[in-house]
């Protein structure tokens, strides 16, 4: 005679609860989609719209917190007139916004 008990086989049926799992992970991977990805993929849209038309006499600000003029565009530098007569050039990506005409002679 053996010491060792023979094994019994489990039932078949899922333990409660099991199916629940397949469904949380996607409502999950929906949630972050729609809180955390979308959302920024539409603000890198939006910027890549506002850097795409700028043009000349447009008053904007840097990443920096520069805010300035444009005084020529270039492909990938932009100069901005800073004061009467002073200049820098800055990467067209580091433009962060363009502010209301005016703005410029009002700070």
């Amino acid at each position: 005679m053996s010491l060792i008990s023979p094994a019994f086989a489990q039932s078949t049926a899922a333990p409660p609860g099991a199916g629940l799992n397949w469904i949380i992970l996607p409502v999950f991977v929906a949630i972050f989609y729609f809180l955390l990805i979308r959302p920024q993929q539409k603000r890198v849209k939006d910027q890549q719209a506002m850097l795409a038309k700028l043009a000349n006499g447009d008053e904007v600000v840097t990443s920096g917190g520069i805010l300035g003029r444009i005084a020529e565009v270039g492909d990938t530098f932009v100069t901005l007139e800073i004061a009467d007569g002073v200049r820098i050039k800055v990467q067209r990506t580091q433009i962060s916004q363009l502010v209301p005409k005016g703005t410029l002679k009002s700070a």
